[in-house]
C-alpha cells in the first residue's frame, strides 16, 4: 500500500484532502473546548489520587466524536508533561 498521493487516483486524493479539511476544521472549532475539558480532568488529579487514570479513561471513552476525545487526551498528556 502506497502512502504517496501521487500514486492515488484523483477521487482518492480528493477524499484524502476532504478528510484533512474536516479534521482541521474540527480542530479549529474545538481546541478551546478540548483544553477546557483537559483542565477539568487534570484538576481532578489530586482529588482522585490513585483512581485518577481510571477516571480519565472513563471520561475519554464517553466523549465523542473520537477525534475530540483524542484532542482532550493530547491536552491531558501535555498538562502532565508540563507538571513533572
Amino acid at each position: 500500500m502506497s502512502f504517496n498521493l501521487a500514486n492515488k487516483s484523483l477521487a482518492e486524493r480528493a477524499a484524502v484532502e476532504d478528510e484533512k479539511s474536516r479534521l482541521f476544521e474540527l480542530w479549529q472549532n474545538n481546541l478551546g473546548k478540548a483544553k477546557g475539558e483537559a483542565a477539568r480532568l487534570f484538576g481532578e488529579r489530586s482529588k482522585r489520587k490513585g483512581k485518577w487514570a481510571e477516571f480519565v479513561r472513563a471520561e475519554l471513552d464517553g466523549m465523542s466524536p473520537p477525534e475530540f476525545a483524542n484532542m482532550v487526551r493530547s491536552e491531558v498528556n501535555r498538562l502532565m508533561a508540563a507538571n513533572k
